[in-house]
């Protein structure tokens, strides 16, 4: 039997007041994952462990039924975007972001208030790579919108704190502070000082450059916030060890995260380039980008349904608007994944498992990861007894609770 394993990033949420006190899952309209919850079993997840704020990258992994810890975000966004990493190469993820001035280190805003197009972070990377001078070689390598991978080629220690306030050893945290803080050795090894030494010196020298570049000038003069700082977590060294899950994998991503953990888990990589950022507007693109999504993820599953037995399958447009406060945005894209995605898989006519989850809590209130579970659909075409609940945070709430790396073996696995 074919199983489809669905990850709707993010997609968890608390009641809004823009919402009449709902979760923009209760808001939403969606006749279609009404339908598969009305012939489904409703369970909740905590994706890493009860009490705990996954990241994206320690959420995903867990609910894989692997250790999160062993594969640190800035190794897995490296494989992702197609970097080759020698043994002892240094990966951390990196964000553009804005702060005050290496004086105060005040986080004016993590992601640039998400305008920073294409162009200008592939012009400001080019700056830092070529201006900052440092005694090991690295290159900023920018991603999609804000996001960047920092590698450095050496021999270097994974063991160093994060720069950025908002995540921790691959965790998030839920009441982050508003400052940066330097890299400091975990460990009290040299190379762990040294390694956290050499990421101060670029995250310093790197700020000199970028504050004054006519790119951060005319984006001030225009209101903008200016990409003048970056923002570094999830160091990793060593070479990406393939855990292959049981049975025939093809993995739909396209952000390098999530590319990276296909990849990982040895899966046949679906993907496509995602849309470059021309304008200010991040939503237009970003509602462009998860059409695309949609469209290529149907694909993936009609043009490839007779050589695969499962397939995975990633939605990142869902967390966006929680960590922007945006609920009404967030509702829409629900309903956008519903009507043409959940609509495509209702008109299959073979048998097939699903399992509908998220990877962590993004609250609109909060404006980040939360540790409140998630909602786990479990969809089996074969069970014939009906139930009148939805996919959404309450109606999971009185049925079984279980760990994420429990996940797949309690439903897609399951015998």
């Amino acid at each position: 039997m074919k199983g489809i394993f669905v990850i709707l990033d993010g997609v968890s949420d608390e009641p809004c007041s823009k919402l009449e006190e709902k979760t923009p899952l209760e808001y939403a309209k969606t006749p279609n994952l009404d339908f598969f919850a009305s012939k489904s079993e409703l369970y909740r997840c905590f994706p890493v462990a009860e009490g705990i704020a996954p990241q994206s990258s320690s959420g995903i992994i867990s609910l894989f039924g692997i250790d999160f810890r062993d594969y640190p975000r800035g190794l897995i966004e490296a494989y992702g975007a197609g970097i080759s990493l020698n043994e002892k190469d240094l990966a951390l993820r990196c964000n553009f972001a804005t702060i005050d001035s290496l004086n105060g280190m005040k986080l004016i805003d993590r992601r640039v208030g998400r305008t920073l197009t294409t162009k200008e972070a592939l012009e400001l990377s080019s700056a830092v790579n070529s201006k900052v001078k440092l005694p090991f070689k690295f290159e900023l390598i920018p991603t999609v919108g804000h996001r960047a991978v920092l590698i450095f080629r050496g021999v270097f220690s994974a063991n160093i704190s994060n720069i950025d306030p908002s995540y921790d050893s691959g965790l998030s945290v839920e009441h982050a502070k508003d400052t940066v803080e330097f890299s400091r050795a975990t460990d009290d090894s040299t190379n762990a000082r040294l390694t956290a030494d050499l990421i101060n010196s670029f995250v310093k020298k790197s700020y000199l450059i970028l504050e004054n570049h006519p790119i951060n000038v005319v984006r001030k003069k225009k209101g903008f916030f200016p990409a003048n700082f970056i923002l570094c977590r999830d160091a990793g060294t060593g070479l990406v060890k393939v855990n292959k899950l049981p049975g025939f994998w093809r993995g739909f991503g396209y952000m390098p995260l999530e590319k990276g953990i296909a990849k990982l888990f040895g899966m046949k990589l679906s993907s496509f380039e995602v849309p470059s950022m021309e304008k200010y507007d991040f939503y237009e693109n970003a509602e462009r980008t998860l059409e695309m999504a949609i469209k290529k993820s149907i694909e993936m599953i009609e043009n490839n349904m007779d050589l695969d037995d499962y397939f995975y399958i990633h939605f990142k447009e869902t967390d966006l608007p929680g960590h922007d406060n945006k609920p009404l945005q967030k509702v829409k894209f629900i309903e956008m994944i519903d009507k043409d995605f959940f609509g495509y898989l209702r008109k299959l006519d073979f048998n097939f498992r699903m399992v509908v989850t998220a990877d962590h809590t993004t609250s609109c209130r909060m404006k980040g990861h939360t540790s409140n579970p998630v909602p786990v659909l479990f969809y089996d075409s074969e069970f014939t007894k009906e139930k009148v609940w939805r996919f959404t945070e309450k109606d999971s709430s009185n049925e079984k609770t279980f760990n994420g790396r429990q996940l797949l073996n309690k439903t897609l696995f399951s015998k």
